[in-house]
């Protein structure tokens, strides 16, 4: 770890003007996000070629995804805001050993993962929605999965802790490649080798461990956090800390997981069509979603740096110009989505009327108002960065479950369909009310604490 690099890094983090310094760190975020995201569209649109049910496997499986990245995120953010924050404070040996600290704990849930799995196997797959004529497709793609589970997660950790330290570009160089992998095989594996959709799955933990020793092996260069064995340290403190910092992103991406489940059970309800053209809609969101939280972890690392060194006002300044670029984002991406709905679900799956009319409708209906997404997920990261654990789990928790698992299951029971179709845009307007509340209340009041305790002094 080269000293040197670690002060200029500081002081280019904490002096560079913030809308440069935002765009410079969300750049190699935004492609790496983005091309993760490709990768998993690919998937879909190859399996979606299979058949119908082969479609609705990938979406199944998804919820099982969803849970690890949970995992990945709570060790991946709790470890890298505290990393973040101490490198600001130039704390670069507490940065060390939370880095080892948060990169072998994940393995070791990883592993528990990996073997639960195996031995719940089918049960689960019903638990995340699967149907009967689902279940064989399903089965290929989860077992594969499964095997490449440790190293998917702890990839996700290393990518976050090399992202928050300002190094997003070594993340991506590592994400990256996996995900281009991942595009060159797929078709190799499904078609060529006859796999079908568990040779998608088999893609996936292939390019995920490549991923993975690319990003352990980048880890630690230049002024980089290195991991080592020998720094990992579990003690209770580390932990409080991770928890402190990771709890959001474990309760953002967990209730997404459930939902995700109990969406899969509720369009199980009206037929294998329903489940995949939800699984299509929700990967054609998670692809605008992905430049967005691409460009929100650029925004991240100059928060940490500059909360840190208790430089609130550029933290304010970098906050209202992410809100700002990424409300014009999503607005560019609502129009797309709403225009082209018929043209999009097509190319995934248009031999299937059934699935074409719901997928059509559920892009549409999520389109209107995903512009409001900007202030959320910025919202949403800030809150997390700055250790304000309580506020940021609210938000993260509300757009996926305080508020769309109740709605979904109301408006199934009144509307049918067309209410699962509905969930969505109601839980995104209600979450930007709480996110609106919840931002500029903590914007306000930063710092306040530092200032009297200045004047006591």
């Amino acid at each position: 770890m080269n000293k040197q690099a670690q002060e200029e890094k500081h002081e280019l983090m904490t002096t560079a003007p913030v809308e440069k310094l935002v765009l410079r760190m969300a750049l190699p975020a935004l492609i790496s996000m983005l091309i993760s995201s490709i990768y998993n569209m690919v998937d879909t649109l190859y399996v979606g070629r299979i058949s119908t049910q082969a479609a609705g496997a990938v979406g199944v499986v998804f919820s099982y995804m969803s849970l690890i990245q949970a995992f990945a995120f709570f060790f991946g953010h709790g470890s890298a805001n505290f990393i973040s924050r101490s490198l600001g404070a130039k704390n670069t040996d507490g940065a060390a050993k939370m880095a080892a600290t948060g990169f072998f704990s994940c393995f070791i849930v990883g592993l528990i993962f990996m073997f639960s799995g195996l031995l719940f196997f089918e049960p689960l797959l019903y638990l995340f929605g699967s149907t009967k004529t689902i279940l064989p497709d399903a089965k290929g793609y989860f077992f594969y999965i499964l095997l490449g589970t440790p190293f998917i997660m702890t990839s996700f950790v290393m990518n976050n802790q090399m992202r928050l330290q300002g190094n997003a570009h070594m993340g991506m160089i590592g994400m990256s490649a996996g995900a281009i992998l991942n595009i060159i095989l797929d078709p190799i594996f499904i078609f060529v080798c006859d796999m079908g959709v568990a040779g998608a799955g088999l893609t996936t933990a292939i390019s995920q461990l490549v991923s993975f020793f690319i990003l352990l092996n980048l880890s630690g260069r230049h002024d980089g956090i290195p991991i080592k064995i020998s720094n990992f340290q579990p003690r209770l403190n580390h932990y409080k800390q991770i928890i402190s910092g990771g709890m959001p992103s474990l309760a953002r991406q967990g209730i997404t997981s459930v939902s995700n489940i109990v969406l899969n059970q509720l369009a199980g309800l009206y037929g294998d069509p329903a489940i995949a053209a939800f699984s299509i809609t929700a990967r054609v969101m998670m692809l605008a979603n992905s430049a967005l939280i691409g460009f929100g972890q650029g925004f991240q690392p100059v928060c940490g740096f500059n909360f840190g060194a208790k430089l609130y006002n550029r933290v304010r300044k970098a906050f209202w110009f992410s809100v700002k670029v990424g409300t014009i984002y999503c607005l560019i991406c609502a129009i797309i989505g709403f225009t082209f709905a018929p043209q999009i679900i097509a190319a995934f799956r248009g031999s299937d009327p059934e699935l074409l009319k719901t997928g059509v409708a559920a892009l549409r209906a999520q389109s209107v108002f995903f512009v409001l997404n900007g202030y959320i997920m910025i919202t949403s990261m800030y809150l997390q960065n700055i250790n304000k654990t309580f506020q940021a789990s609210i938000v993260a928790m509300a757009r996926q479950g305080l508020f769309f698992i109740p709605i979904i299951y109301l408006l199934n029971l009144v509307m049918g369909l067309e209410g699962i179709i509905a969930s969505q845009p109601l839980a995104d307007i209600l979450t930007f009310v709480v996110s609106l509340v919840f931002g500029i209340r903590c914007l306000n009041s930063m710092g306040i604490n530092d200032a009297v305790m200045q004047k006591i002094e």
